[in-house]
């Protein structure tokens, strides 16, 4: 059954827990990400946690930073940045990465990619995909988008740098469509390189209100019809 609420975010403990239990149906999916809140499952005692941490992760365009090195790497034009083409296979190689602060192993779970993959086809998940010029997937990273609201979930590469390189084209493609900024919920090490920063919980909730209530239809290509 959909969750129907959750507490107010300012609720939420020290570390960004809001609440524990649930499920992960599309509409509770949709529920939680208009109002700030994600699901992590931290561990075997917390199997669906839900969080809103204070201060929060964004990467702004305007503070977005590219190294000397990725841009000539870029340059080279050694891969090719496609939409929506693979949205299972991203999340499943990003399932093998540990990019959580604090988490100690995958935070995506089976349930997970099975409750983000039926919100993709519900068009409100997206991939990024860097590929060789063979066609073969080299790094990306998937999110969830409502209207003008895009966060950033998991990147994952397996040629240096290529989850840097989705990255930084999902940006330059977001402010493309006046899209100002990323949530990225949590601010690691690789997106504060990039210019990521941790900002309070109040005005990214300001900042989200307004991106929920801004229409965009055209961001993302239409996922394909399920097989």
């Amino acid at each position: 059954m959909a969750i129907l609420s959750f507490p107010p975010v300012h609720k939420a403990n020290e570390e960004g827990l809001l609440a524990v239990g649930g499920d992960l149906e599309v509409p509770s999916l949709l529920l939680a990400y208009s109002e700030g809140i994600f699901p992590w499952p931290i561990s075997s005692h917390y199997p669906l946690a839900w969080f809103c941490p204070d201060p929060r992760g964004v990467l702004k365009f305007k503070d977005l930073h590219i190294s000397r090195s990725l841009k000539k790497l870029m340059k080279q034009n050694k891969y090719v940045v496609t939409y929506n083409t693979q949205f299972e296979d991203v999340i499943q190689n990003c399932s093998h990465t540990n990019n959580r602060k604090g988490q100690t192993g995958t935070w995506i779970t089976k349930e997970i990619m099975r409750a983000y993959t039926d919100l993709f086809y519900a068009g409100h998940a997206y991939s990024v995909e860097v590929k060789n010029k063979e066609g073969e997937l080299k790094g990306g990273l998937y999110g969830v988008h409502i209207n003008k609201f895009v966060s950033g979930e998991s990147m994952f590469f397996t040629d240096p740098n290529t989850s840097k390189i989705a990255l930084v084209e999902l940006m330059i493609h977001l402010n493309k469509h006046n899209i100002s900024f990323l949530d990225t919920q949590m601010l690691t090490p690789v997106i504060e390189n990039l210019g990521g920063k941790a900002v309070p919980r109040v005005n990214f909730m300001e900042m989200l209100k307004e991106s929920r209530t801004s229409l965009k239809t055209d961001l993302f290509p239409i996922p394909p019809k399920r097989g």
